[in-house]
């Protein structure tokens, strides 16, 4: 049995912890309800001691005690504030900080709130520290409207809580090599040609791997987000520095989520070019097929990830073929026709395919999709080894 602490800050959104609490004490986990005095006032201590089947009594301190794991859902703006500068001024903050497991934290507020560049950067922090953050979700808002600070669904949480209860040591000691991010060509001095890709996908497989045990290489190309601790980090901006980094790897895995620049400009001015009143016609050649070279070097027991960023069905049998002519183990679609998923987005969707067959993984926050496929990895792995 699992103890689960869970936090509950203020906000209307507040009556969801109760779900949650359900959900988990259904599947025989030990929980701990906390209360912020604002979160007091929108559901009552007596509620959710009686769903977690919890006296309140037991220990003085039983938000001290050991926990396997401590979701804060609803977080407000000012709990993140409050966790980021490490303040413990209630029960909710005080045992963030003495927790010494995995947190994991739901937020919810007004969609400017979490707009705000305050807020995004006490996100940024606490991220940095491998905190897990779920959420929030685009949606109806507790004050009326819509937009994106809705709370995530007890469901998705806990799915989110499940995966990292259940992360044990499966890749101790195995070499994970992840590529992430965009690529830059250099058009001249200052200009480049570029993509839309935020490095979230790779940054999130990297942790997810770390967190399993895995000793992890992180590529990474001009990141829009941290990357994670506890992994090295190699940082490129060209495809071609891309290249470099990887083809030499001896890693066990090797997961190319990176988006490399299929062309580059064939001669980059020097200097800034100025501009006219003419045309820049600019000529553009192929760059070096990194997973084609990745497959035809790969070694005896390495399995190698591709990810193919296309659109609709058309990209979804592209991606297909490129199982076989790459001499990948696998390989994860994303349709970046959509702008809730793929480039630049929290969430994203794929379908895994491989020799065995294909699976489909609905819209989920990435750090779950990075689970899903690190999940597969293993699987192929076990499977190639038996």
């Amino acid at each position: 049995m699992t103890r689960v602490l869970i936090g509950v800050c203020g906000g209307i959104s507040a009556y969801k912890a109760c779900e949650l609490v359900r959900l988990f004490v259904k599947d025989g986990h030990e929980v701990v309800p906390l209360l912020t005095k604002a979160g007091e006032r929108f559901v009552t201590a007596q509620t959710l001691n009686a769903l977690a089947r919890h006296s309140g009594e037991q220990s003085p301190y039983p938000h001290l005690e050991h926990a396997d794991l401590y979701v804060i859902a609803p977080t407000t703006a000012n709990t993140l504030a409050k966790l980021a500068s490490g303040i413990a001024d209630n029960l909710v903050t005080e045992s963030a900080l003495a927790h010494a497991g995995p947190l994991v934290l739901a937020p919810a507020m007004n969609a400017r709130m979490w707009a705000n560049p305050a807020t995004q950067e006490n996100v940024r922090k606490l991220r940095e520290r491998g905190v897990e953050i779920v959420g929030p979700a685009e949606g109806e808002l507790g004050e009326g409207g819509s937009g994106v600070g809705r709370m995530s669904e007890p469901e998705e949480i806990y799915a989110r809580c499940l995966q990292l209860l259940s992360v044990t040591d499966s890749l101790a000691g195995v070499r994970v090599l992840v590529s992430a991010g965009g690529t830059r060509e250099p058009l001249d001095s200052v200009r480049y040609l570029g993509n839309r890709s935020s490095g979230r996908m790779g940054v999130a497989l990297a942790a997810e791997a770390a967190r399993r045990g895995a000793e992890v290489t992180l590529v990474a190309a001009n990141l829009a987000v941290s990357a994670p601790a506890g992994v090295t980090l190699v940082e490129v901006t060209t495809a071609a520095e891309l290249t470099e980094a990887v083809l030499e790897t001896d890693a066990d895995i090797v997961l190319m989520a990176a988006a490399v620049a299929d062309y580059r400009p064939a001669k980059p001015e020097r200097g800034k070019r100025r501009k006219d009143e003419s045309a820049w016609q600019v000529e553009l050649e192929p760059t070096a097929d990194v997973l084609r070279e990745l497959g035809a070097r790969r070694r005896k027991g390495q399995l190698l990830v591709g990810f193919a960023a296309d659109e609709g069905d058309p990209g979804l049998e592209r991606a297909r073929l490129k199982l076989v002519a790459k001499k990948v183990d696998l390989i994860v679609f994303n349709d970046v026709s959509r702008a809730d998923i793929g480039f630049d987005a929290e969430d994203n969707e794929a379908v895994l395919i491989s020799g065995p067959g294909e699976r489909r993984l609905a819209k989920a926050p990435k750090t779950a999709i990075a689970a899903a496929i690190l999940d597969e990895a293993e699987r192929l792995r076990e499977a190639a080894s038996s």
